[in-house]
């Protein structure tokens, strides 16, 4: 019997209070919609600030990219906020960063200024984006935590959506010299209304249980517990994050326990999981989509227009994917999702290289999003929040959310420097990234089918056995900890 939206979602499970979960899921996914919506905004702004600030195509680069270097920073100093002071405190200090960098960079009168108030918003992207999904993994049941995780990547990509229809509508009827002189504050300085609703919603979530037991905080990890279930599944629960936490380790210690073999190996597939997602090119298509689709869409307006049906491909992607992650587990995606992304990279690139006017570049960019959606986009979130064991998860997210962004930075900076290099788009017409992102798609598939297990279905305190198991042949990614029944 096929199963609804609904069905899948948002049914009650016996054991478990979902709505309750999803609820306080949503909440924290807020970040996510910020996160999407800071790093996209530009998209629609930057052949603006070109004209204003007079930038060449590595000034373009950094105008993008700065805010990814605040990325790295936010990343590596999340784990330690959110051990020291909590989940929940730690992303309200990401509201409040979001809200000072979309006011400051609107009102910006330098480039300079808007540099700093953009690497501010870098900073929170960064903290959101490692805190966020490691407090829905901490609150999740383990039958429904690639569900919650999910809500993360639609938060993210809905949050695109979102900016690129706003920056759409802004620049729908406006004239070239409003937009350069004044439609990109408008762009930037909209974000503030969804940073307001996330400040006033952080004080409507709990604190993470498993954080509470890090801090001795039994009882209040036991209420948290027993309202996500029930009070003896919480106190099963419970024993288990207790057992997972025996050989609690000092802050003095981490060091030690982060070098020991085990935890070095946990963390370099994270890293570089969450290093190959930025390799396959999503943020190019995200950050420079009007750049990429002006050659071939006729004007800025039809560049921001197609663009906001690449947001709808990726929201899509990740609907989809929410359907089946918890059912058909993370593997089968990722291939699946690989293959698609490669064609749709393919396409593009041949539409651009040909200079085929009309659809057949967004039709390929399409492709691509819609599978990244399904696959890389929130698979990667779903993965790193998942991997690492109790006691070093908080420096395991921030070195992994780190490298992502520093190979974002790289990506960023330098699409903008091959694509308009006179020299190479004389000969590829813009195609040459394509080409290379399908190249990195391609090695990512393969790292993943030869590094990755399957994760579906286990519990957090069993995953890392799992992590650690010998590797089997290519292909059998099946556990060697056997799945527990829901």
């Amino acid at each position: 019997m096929k199963r609804s939206i609904k069905d899948i979602m948002f049914v009650q499970s016996d054991k478990h209070d979902v709505g309750y979960v999803l609820r306080i899921c949503a909440i924290a996914a807020l970040g996510g919609i910020l996160f999407g919506y800071d790093t996209a905004v530009i998209s629609g702004a930057v052949g603006s600030l070109q004209s204003y600030f007079h930038l060449s195509p590595a000034e373009i680069g950094w105008a993008v990219s700065n805010v990814l270097l605040g990325c790295i920073l936010g990343a590596a100093v999340s784990g330690w906020l959110a051990d020291r002071f909590g989940r929940r405190p730690t992303l309200a200090v990401s509201a409040v960063l979001f809200t000072a960098s979309a006011v400051g960079a609107a009102l910006a009168t330098g480039f300079a200024w808007f540099v700093i108030y953009r690497f501010i918003g870098g900073v929170a992207v960064g903290v959101a984006s490692s805190v966020s999904p490691m407090y829905m993994s901490e609150v999740s049941p383990k039958d429904m935590r690639g569900r919650a995780l999910y809500m993360e990547s639609f938060a993210i990509v809905g949050g695109q959506l979102a900016v690129f229809i706003v920056n759409y509508l802004i620049a729908r009827s406006a004239t070239e010299t409003w937009l350069t002189n004044v439609g990109w504050r408008w762009m930037l300085g909209s974000e503030v209304i969804p940073c307001v609703v996330f400040c006033i919603a952080i004080f409507f979530m709990p604190e993470s249980p498993r954080w509470h037991v890090l801090r001795g905080r039994d009882d209040d990890a036991m209420r948290t517990l027993t309202r996500i279930s029930n009070e003896n599944h919480a106190r099963s629960v419970l024993t288990e994050i207790k057992d997972s936490l025996e050989h609690k380790i000092e802050t003095s210690e981490l060091g030690r326990a982060v070098a020991s073999k085990g935890a070095r190996w946990i963390i370099f597939v994270g890293a570089a999981v969450a290093m190959l997602q930025q390799l396959t090119g999503v943020n190019s298509m995200m950050y420079y989509a009007p750049l990429v689709l002006g050659s071939v869409s006729g004007s800025v307006q039809n560049a921001l227009f197609q663009t906001i049906w690449i947001g709808v491909a990726s929201v899509s992607g990740a609907v989809l994917g929410s359907w089946v992650i918890d059912h058909k587990g993370r593997l089968p995606l990722f291939r699946f999702g690989s293959i698609g992304m490669i064609i749709g990279l393919l396409a593009t690139s041949w539409a651009l290289y040909t200079q085929t006017q009309g659809y057949s570049a967004l039709a390929g960019m399409l492709v691509y999003m819609l599978l990244f959606g399904l696959s890389w986009g929130p698979l990667t979130w779903v993965l790193i929040a998942e991997i690492f064991p109790n006691r070093i998860r908080g420096v395991g997210m921030s070195i992994a959310v780190s490298a992502n962004w520093v190979m974002n930075f790289i990506v960023s900076q330098l699409f903008p420097m091959i694509a308009q290099n006179e020299r190479l788009d004389s000969l590829f017409h813009g195609a040459l990234p394509m080409w290379l992102f399908a190249l990195f798609t391609l090695f990512s598939w393969w790292f993943v089918e030869r590094y990755v297990p399957e994760t579906k279905g286990i519990a957090l305190e069993k995953i890392e056995s799992v992590m650690l198991a010998p590797k089997r042949r290519r292909g059998d990614n099946t556990p060697t900890v056997a799945k527990e029944k829901a």
